[in-house]
């Protein structure tokens, strides 16, 4: 596991993960995956897409997640 991604449910994170949050995890998943630091020019595009779609995954996994002992909060 990449150790620079930190997990953003509670109980550790207390409050619920902002978009800047969620899009650095993604960020570094794809970085972490492609080997990447920064892609070339002709990757950019791919790049930047799985980014904007693991984001959104994880947004969506966020959102979805029931944490024991807690409520989910309606939206």
């Amino acid at each position: 596991m990449c150790r620079s991604i930190k997990t953003l449910r509670p109980p550790a994170l207390p409050e619920e993960a902002t978009e800047e949050e969620i899009r650095a995890a993604a960020l570094q998943f794809v970085r972490k995956v492609s080997g990447f630091r920064a892609p070339a020019a002709h990757n950019q595009e791919v790049f930047d897409h799985a980014v904007d779609v693991i984001a959104q995954a994880t947004a969506e996994l966020l959102d979805g997640l029931e944490v024991r002992g807690q409520q989910k909060a309606s939206a």
